[in-house]
């Protein structure tokens, strides 16, 4: 069955948890290059949303998740934590869709709903960054995002091997 998708700030339930940690740790089998590597254990999924989610509850981030009923199917972070010399700025990170969910719209609705929040708390400039294999550069290419610069070798891949990163920023 089938239920609206929902968009909405996510916190540290128990349940949020476990669908984060999921999420995250398909992505990683799947080749997403998101900072972990093949195979990711449970603890370690576990242990980076808490994190992230804490900092989320001190106000330094927004994690947002699309949600068909009970079930977690995409997420991204807007991170406001920025230095001092950089009020004006977030950073989109971690943009995750399952594998299964993939085609649907759901990045962009939660890309686009991140930049309202960034608005929201008075930022004009967004960066990003994406791996060059396999990354979502169409995404934010078609979303609006400037193609900046790309670094060789910046990270391993999630199976090994080393893939660059691209660089993006949008002014809001």
């Amino acid at each position: 069955m089938t239920h609206p998708v929902r968009i909405e700030p996510l916190s540290a339930a128990p349940a949020t948890l476990d669908a984060l940690s999921d999420l995250l740790i398909a992505t990683v089998a799947a080749g997403g290059s998101v900072s972990f590597m093949h195979p990711l254990a449970p603890a370690q999924a576990r242990a980076f949303w808490a994190g992230s989610l804490a900092a989320a509850a001190r106000g330094e981030r927004v994690v947002l998740g699309a949600w068909d009923g009970l079930h977690l199917l995409s997420t991204v972070t807007l991170i406001l934590d920025c230095p001092p010399n950089q009020p004006h700025r977030a950073e989109i990170a971690k943009m995750m869709t399952a594998p299964h969910a993939r085609g649907r719209g759901l990045a962009l609705t939660l890309l686009r709903e991140a930049e309202a929040l960034a608005r929201a708390h008075g930022r004009t400039l967004l960066v990003l960054d994406t791996a060059s294999e396999g990354g979502a550069s169409g995404l934010y290419e078609r979303a609006g995002y400037v193609f900046a610069g790309e670094i060789p070798d910046y990270a391993l891949k999630p199976h090994g091997g080393l893939t660059g990163t691209r660089l993006y920023y949008r002014r809001l």
